[in-house]
C-alpha cells in the first residue's frame, strides 16, 4: 500500500493522481485534483518554466503527503467543506506546511454558505453549550441558547434588545433557577485567573457572531487570518505553560485542560481559528470605539 512515507519528492498533478490509485483510491482524477484546489484542500502548483516552452507545475511533497491524509480522512465527515479543517489546522500549528492563500480559500470553504454556514454556526453554539451548559439546565433552555446563537452566527443583528435576551438565554443554561435561585449565587466556570461567567460567555458569543459575519461578506483576507494565527499560537503557548496549574486548580473540571489527541485538534481546528479569529476583531473594534 502507497502511504505519504513512499513520497520524497514533488510531482505533477500525473504524480497526484498516482498517488491516489496507488493508496486505493481510484476514483481521484484530473477534475477532483482541480476542485479541491479551488477549495483549498490542496495549494496551487509550482510552475516551472524553460528556455523552450515549459513543464508541468509541481506540486510540493508535503502537498502529495496531504493528499493521501486528505483521501484517508474523506470517509470520516459527511461533507466536503468539513475536510478543510486537515488544511487549515496544519496551517495554524506549522510552518512551511500550507501557504496562506491556501488556508483563506480553505477557511472559505469550511464556513460556505446557506446551509452549511448554519451548521458551523450551530456547531458552535452545541460546543459552547457543552462548554457552559449546566447538567440541570432544561431542554427548553438548551434549545433556545443554541437558537440564539445559531442566528447571531447567521448574520441576525445583536441590537439592544437581543443582547439583553441573550444574557437572560446564557444565564438560564449556565444558572438554572432549579439551582441558583434561591441561594443568589453566581456560577463562575474554571480556575480564578481566566473565569467564565455569563458575560463572558456573552462576548464569547459575540466573536463567533463577528467572525462568521466578516467571513460571509468575503471580508477575511489573508493578513488578518495571519494575524489571528498569531494570536492563536501565543495564548496556545501561554496555555500550555500554565495548563497543569490550570488542571490542579479547576478540581471537577480538570478535563476540560486535557490534553487533545490529534484527531480531536483536527477536528476542532476550524472553530478555534473562528473563535480567535472573532475575539481579535472584537478586540479591535473595542480599541478603536
Amino acid at each position: 500500500m502507497h502511504t505519504w512515507k513512499d513520497i520524497t519528492e514533488p510531482g505533477t498533478i500525473d504524480d497526484l493522481i498516482a498517488d491516489a490509485h496507488a493508496a486505493g483510491y481510484p476514483a481521484m482524477n484530473e477534475r477532483l485534483i482541480h476542485s479541491w484546489i479551488a477549495k483549498g484542500l490542496l495549494d496551487q502548483p509550482l510552475l516551472r518554466t524553460l528556455r523552450r516552452g515549459s513543464q508541468k507545475a509541481e506540486h510540493s511533497v508535503n502537498q502529495r503527503r496531504l493528499l493521501l491524509l486528505l483521501l484517508d480522512k474523506r470517509s470520516q465527515v459527511a461533507h466536503l467543506s468539513a475536510l478543510a479543517q486537515v488544511p487549515l489546522a496544519m496551517w495554524l500549528w506549522w510552518d512551511g506546511y500550507v501557504s496562506t492563500r491556501q488556508a483563506q480559500r480553505a477557511w472559505v470553504t469550511w464556513v460556505g454558505r446557506g446551509r452549511r454556514s448554519q451548521e458551523v454556526a450551530r456547531e458552535g453554539a452545541l460546543g459552547l453549550l457543552e462548554q457552559v451548559g449546566h447538567q440541570l439546565a432544561t431542554p427548553t433552555a438548551r434549545a433556545r441558547f443554541v437558537r440564539m446563537i445559531t442566528e447571531l452566527g447567521n448574520g441576525k443583528p445583536l441590537t439592544v434588545r437581543g443582547r439583553a435576551e441573550l444574557l437572560d438565554a446564557v444565564r438560564d443554561v449556565m444558572e438554572p433557577d432549579t439551582v441558583f435561585a434561591a441561594s443568589g449565587l453566581v456560577r463562575v466556570l474554571g480556575p480564578a485567573q481566566t473565569p467564565m461567567t455569563v458575560e463572558t460567555v456573552i462576548g464569547l458569543v459575540e466573536a463567533l457572531s463577528i467572525a462568521l459575519g466578516r467571513t460571509l461578506k468575503g471580508k477575511v483576507d489573508g493578513a488578518l487570518l495571519e494575524r489571528a494565527r498569531a494570536v492563536y499560537r501565543a495564548s496556545t503557548a501561554d496555555y500550555l505553560a500554565q495548563r497543569g496549574g490550570l488542571a490542579t486548580e479547576a478540581g471537577q473540571l480538570a478535563h476540560l485542560f486535557r490534553e487533545p489527541t490529534l484527531q480531536e485538534q483536527f477536528d476542532q481546528a476550524g472553530r478555534q481559528l473562528l473563535l480567535v479569529l472573532g475575539m481579535h476583531l472584537l478586540h479591535c473594534r473595542t480599541r478603536v470605539g
